[in-house]
């Protein structure tokens, strides 16, 4: 009881599937909740490319950075004009894992869906340890805390989630529009004033390229690259757009690509003027706020506003991680309790396995942002590159009208990415893009072991020319059996039901219209002489709605025994119980303590994997 009232504190009451229309946001939220990954690299994708270049000295650093900003700007462009391409052409979410298992195949599908997951729990990290860090930036004495708070707010960010997009994204947009106003305030008072009185710029020297040299270059590009992340976020998350969806969600993402393409390039010419370059311990952004605002109060609102949406930057992984693993639960590629709605209408297990994995990378790279950015692009670009591909064999497949301009658009898209792919994955990879580039065939080979485990499961259940045999023996008790579907595990239950009763009720739980009316189809063709006892559950609880029947049913003959029956199968191997919804296990807890009421299990044994 206690823990179901902190519960409704925490993430609130249920709201029921017939409300899901007012879960849409519009695109003022959107913009926020989608467009805080994208918009938080501008507090750290020009430090990333001052880093590499501070090896060859400050003034040729402070020379190259913003020409190197100017092509990651054009880069940016490129996927912006690519990924409305998508948006237009997959109105219900053009995710690359969609895009990809559409045009190329489900393998190209698997990978692109493994680099999104990994990008997605790099983007929680990242953004929260990037936030902790700028907090330590301005506040020294907090550094030894640093792993503590990123963990605390993670579990934060988790809770607000659960609550649901509606709530969740009402209250991301205001750090996100805090930020994007501080940045701007930023800029233009750099731009109009310069820095503080004391502070002596770096007065800018031409260099020619061979004496950086081309590897440090490209280096720096492939660092900065991270200005990218999230743009993809947009069209991930077309369902979560107010109709009509397609026009509102290109009209965001290009909002979200001019205030990001501005940020960046004022932030990058400011640092590149001011001649500032990387120093351990202290972020980019809050030496250029510094040297702008002083010790004023602008720079502490300018260092907290960096803080909070670094934090809120994680919120696109919360909108878009869940979604695209109940997706991949669907097709049968990852667990299926993935593709369950919760009662706040958010996909609840998706969301907390996401913090999980989130809170184990912060712990085992102790909250280094450096040390995970390696990690960051691989995945990203190679997302890029795979949804361009998809759209690029998508336009010669329909051949829409004006298509030809269209598959130009994302096939300089799709090449421009492999490049830039390429060089990250070269020069990243001693510096941890090594990692991905293993753990990515690894989560695609653990896809395909979960998808056979299903198909094998689903075809040892089948229940095709299965018949129930009559059996005379009976007795007057009550037995129930709840199911989920028909296959060999529920006729067994329901002919052992016979053998020990002649009044069975069977009970099925409808969470949405057209599970109920596929399963009434089913019971009719193949049981059309007993009834089938549908129970609605607006809310998509499953365990609540059989407790009650069962209790109405026990209350018809209060002094008799009630027998449940529960069809279970067990799996050839142990691990592959964890595939499976515990839901009856949960039930059987449940009524462990009732009174005459007798729990058993009809189990059916799998032989393969």
């Amino acid at each position: 009881m206690y823990a179901s009232k902190l519960r409704r504190i925490l993430i609130g009451s249920p709201i029921a599937t017939a409300h899901q229309h007012n879960e849409l946001i519009p695109k003022w939220k959107a913009l926020a909740l989608l467009s805080a990954d994208a918009l938080s690299s501008i507090a750290y994708a020009t430090e990333e490319i001052i880093i590499p270049l501070s090896l060859s000295g400050i003034a040729l650093a402070t020379t190259w950075s913003f020409p190197i900003a100017l092509g990651i700007l054009a880069l940016m462009i490129i996927v912006t004009l690519s990924y409305r391409q998508t948006i237009s052409a997959y109105p219900n979410g053009g995710g690359a894992y969609i895009v990809a298992k559409e045009n190329l195949g489900a393998g190209a599908g698997l990978v692109a869906g493994a680099a999104l997951l990994i990008d997605y729990i790099l983007t929680v990290a990242v953004s929260v340890s990037a936030g902790v860090e700028n907090l330590v930036s301005a506040f020294p004495q907090l550094a030894g805390v640093k792993i503590f708070f990123c963990v605390w707010i993670i579990v934060l960010l988790m809770i607000l989630s659960l609550r649901g997009v509606s709530e969740s994204a009402t209250i991301f947009a205001i750090p996100t529009y805090l930020f994007v106003f501080s940045i701007f305030a930023l800029i233009i008072t750099g731009l109009v004033r310069g820095p503080q009185a004391g502070f002596t710029p770096h007065h800018i020297i031409e260099q020619n390229l061979p004496e950086i040299g081309l590897i440090l270059l490209l280096r720096a590009f492939s660092s900065g690259c991270t200005a990218l992340t999230g743009i993809e976020a947009i069209s991930n998350g077309i369902p979560l757009f107010k109709h009509p969806q397609t026009k509102n969600a290109s009209k965001t993402l290009m909002l979200m690509t001019l205030i990001l393409a501005s940020m960046f390039a004022g932030i990058s010419y400011l640092i590149n003027e001011f001649g500032l370059t990387h120093d351990p311990g202290v972020t980019l952004i809050s030496s250029l706020s510094r040297s702008v605002f002083g010790d004023s109060v602008f720079f502490y609102l300018l260092q907290i506003s960096v803080f909070l949406i670094l934090f809120m930057a994680a919120s696109t992984s919360y909108a878009d991680f869940p979604r695209l693993t109940s997706l991949l639960a669907k097709d049968r590629y990852a667990p299926r309790q993935l593709a369950s709605m919760g009662d706040r209408l958010v996909f609840s297990n998706g969301i907390i396995g996401l913090s999980l994995c989130a809170i184990i990378l912060v712990y085992l790279f102790n909250g280094s942002t450096h040390a995970l950015i390696p990690l960051y692009a691989v995945g990203v670009f190679l997302s890029f590159t795979l949804s361009q591909a998809g759209m690029v064999v998508h336009h010669f497949k329909v051949r829409e009208p004006k298509w030809i301009p269209s598959a130009i658009m994302n096939g300089i898209g799709m090449v421009t990415t492999a490049v830039v792919l390429l060089v990250i994955a070269a020069f990243k990879f001693t510096h941890g893009a090594w990692m991905i580039l293993v753990a990515i065939p690894a989560v695609v080979y653990a896809f395909h072991r979960i998808h056979v485990h299903y198909v094998m499961f689903a075809r040892e259940l089948t229940q095709s020319h299965y018949d129930i045999l009559t059996c005379e023996k009976a007795t007057d008790h009550v037995v129930i059996i709840p199911i989920s579907g028909l296959h060999r595990g529920v006729m067994n239950a329901i002919r052992y039901g016979r053998s020990i009763s002649h009044d069975l009720r069977i009970c099925f739980v409808e969470t949405d219209v057209e599970s109920g009316i596929r399963m009434r189809q089913q019971w009719a063709d193949k049981f059309p002489d007993m009834t089938l006892y549908t129970l609605h559950s607006p809310y998509r609880s499953i365990s609540e709605p059989i407790l009650k029947f069962i209790d109405e049913v026990a209350k018809e003959h209060p002094s008799e025994f009630t027998t449940v029956i529960f069809p279970e199968f067990i799996t050839a191997k142990w691990y592959h119980q964890l595939l499976h919804n515990q839901t009856a296990w949960l039930i059987k807890l449940s009524l462990l303590y009732k009174k005459r009421i007798i729990v058993t299990s009809v189990k059916y044994h799998l032989t393969t994997t």
